[in-house]
């Protein structure tokens, strides 16, 4: 059956908790053992947080993939932008295409709406993310800083 790539609706999100509790226990392994909400807290952020967008990658009524979008102003074109926030697909589901049909599916959406262009941050130790994204898209020409709020969430 063929790869289908949707936007997710708030009220169809709580389905992604296993494939959330995977993405936090990868990223616990990536940012060396921060403490990461349990998948049923990030399930119900996503659906209620009033900009967040999900994109899902399904095959057989499977969900294999996801990506977080939001859309944000960019006040040196006077336009809008996309921030590609999360993009995890499955370990077993790995290899297919699956996250680079995420990220067309947010070009397509972000040409849609008119976005100057779709950014997103990765964690340096993120090897494997890294090799893909130097293959599907050019590096940034800007750092990323932060200033850590509330210590038990640092990345």
């Amino acid at each position: 059956m063929p790869l289908l790539i949707r936007p997710l609706p708030r009220d169809d999100r709580q389905a992604l908790a296993p494939l959330l509790a995977a993405y936090a226990a990868e990223m616990r392994g990536t940012l060396a053992g921060h403490a990461v909400a349990p998948p049923e807290a990030q399930a119900e952020l996503l659906a209620t947080h009033p900009a967040a967008e999900v994109v899902v990658a399904e095959r057989d009524c499977a969900a294999l993939g996801f990506a977080t979008l939001f859309d944000l102003p960019e006040v040196v074109f006077a336009r809008y932008c996309g921030q590609l926030d999360d993009l995890f697909v499955a370990p077993a589901a790995r290899g297919q295409g699956i996250a680079r049909a995420l990220v067309a599916e947010a070009c397509t959406l972000g040409r849609a709406r008119g976005w100057s262009h779709l950014r997103w941050i990765v964690p340096e130790s993120d090897s494997a993310a890294i090799a893909l994204y130097e293959r599907i898209a050019a590096r940034a020409n800007w750092r990323s800083y932060v200033i850590r709020l509330d210590p038990g969430a640092s990345l």
